[in-house]
């Protein structure tokens, strides 16, 4: 087949992409997607669970008003949750039956745009992860560009124009039902306390649809910088660019902040963006040094032992089977992500406060002092030492925790046998444990 008339064939798909969405395979396989990512229920108050319960009807009307231009996207649900930076951040919850036109439209509108996305871009994209993220912008520390423009686009998924986005939609898919149905789902409005509000700026966080759309609206900033032979790691509205010098990335976070907020038309957040050197800088909760390692940032750290104290409070209830599936189940998602360390001792010091707030709990259980003396004995403290620890140091529930004796009588394997799930398996002895936590003076 010649070049013309591959591009005729191409056109002609796009005219008629919408034809894709109402289709039953193409809804099941985008059921399956909000199935597995779960979520809560829109302002329907519908689960995915109950959707699910007649799916084959339900997804067959869904199917009949998208044919017969008869649905309409209800107004997303708002949610606040806190920023680990302070603040808070708007979720946008859509039903579960528009939940599964947003993941129909993104299977038909990805293939068209997914090969034009920047090489620098990791955000939201197949086969791309944080992880690839943060190995990109080792590489760029290590060749010796260890300044940083940390970027900071203020509130962008809540200032968003839909006109503009519609426009970058339409420069590469021209089916006009398509355009009019992602139109309808972005003016759907948002439902707070009861009352809808309409907006023809931003994108709900918590719609499948809107990472896509977040890309081909910061597609324009990669075209941008690559058209400076700019070195930039993106993460959908996360963009780091890296240079050799202070005064280069000062003169780039200048000029790229007139493009952003001239041409693109959305907000830098000065009091946030930056230039500095790459270990001042936090970027995905990570932090890459001039040697190009890369490590836990420190307020990474700090908000990890804030949650094990949310999980672990001295006054905890329950048994210490409950508390530990609890907290099992945050530090293996936690872990999982900040594996990609080069300092794999960062998460044996998260481990290593975990079994700390543990140990507080049982100091803490033992209000009279002969009972605690007792209890360290029975976990193979010599009777003279636990003594000494109790009732001779005169040291607080805090520093106790910490002691010699206290990490001698509930120790790593102690915790493992009892299901603590850890990253260090191999097998670190008592001492090593211990020393942890020196004891204090």
């Amino acid at each position: 087949m010649d070049q013309l008339s591959l591009g005729l064939q191409t056109q002609a798909a796009g005219e008629r992409l919408f034809e894709e969405i109402p289709a039953l395979s193409r809804l099941e396989l985008a059921y399956a997607k909000v199935r597995s990512n779960g979520g809560s229920p829109g302002p329907d108050g519908q689960s995915i669970e109950d959707f699910g319960e007649n799916l084959s009807d339900n997804l067959a009307e869904l199917s009949a008003e998208l044919k017969s231009k008869r649905y309409q996207p209800a107004p997303v649900r708002r949610v606040s949750i806190p920023k680990p930076s302070g603040g808070e951040r708007h979720l946008g919850i859509p039903t579960v039956r528009d939940r599964i036109v947003h993941y129909a439209i993104v299977l038909a509108l990805e293939p068209w745009f997914e090969p034009y996305f920047s090489e620098s871009s990791y955000g939201f994209r197949p086969g791309r992860s944080q992880r690839g993220a943060i190995e990109a912008a080792q590489k760029h520390v290590a060749k010796g560009k260890e300044w940083v423009v940390d970027l900071d686009l203020e509130k962008f998924f809540d200032t968003v124009n839909h006109d503009r986005v519609l426009h970058l939609i339409r420069q590469r898919v021209s089916d006009p039902r398509l355009l009019k149905l992602i139109a309808l789902i972005l003016r759907s409005g948002i439902e707070i306390d009861g009352r809808v509000e309409k907006s023809s700026l931003g994108l709900p966080q918590g719609s499948p649809l809107s990472p896509l759309l977040s890309n081909i609206v910061l597609h324009q900033l990669d075209l941008e910088l690559e058209s400076r032979g700019l070195d930039f790691v993106r993460y959908a509205d996360d963009a780091n660019i890296f240079v050799g010098s202070q005064k280069a990335a000062e003169r780039i976070l200048s000029s790229i902040t007139k493009f952003i907020e001239g041409q693109l038309k959305l907000r830098v957040n000065q009091a946030k963006s930056q230039t500095a050197l790459s270990k001042g800088v936090k970027f995905l909760g990570m932090t890459v040094l001039a040697s190009g390692l890369a490590m836990i940032s420190l307020g990474s750290m700090k908000a990890a032992r804030e949650r094990v104290k949310e999980l672990l409070p001295r006054s905890a209830k329950g048994s210490i089977e409950t508390q530990m599936e609890r907290v099992n189940s945050w530090y293996l998602g936690w872990s999982s992500y900040y594996a990609m360390t080069n300092y794999p001792n960062q998460l044996r010091q998260i481990e290593a406060h975990i079994r700390m707030r543990f140990r507080l709990q049982f100091v803490k259980n033992h209000k009279r002092k002969k009972h605690l003396v007792r209890v360290l004995r029975r976990q193979g403290v010599k009777g003279s030492a636990a003594y000494r620890a109790v009732y001779l140091k005169n040291s607080g529930r805090w520093k106790l925790a910490h002691d010699f004796v206290v990490n001698r009588a509930w120790t790593l394997r102690w915790f493992r046998q009892r299901g603590m799930e850890t990253r260090s398996k191999e097998g670190r002895s008592h001492w090593q444990e211990i020393e942890e936590y020196p004891r204090p003076v």
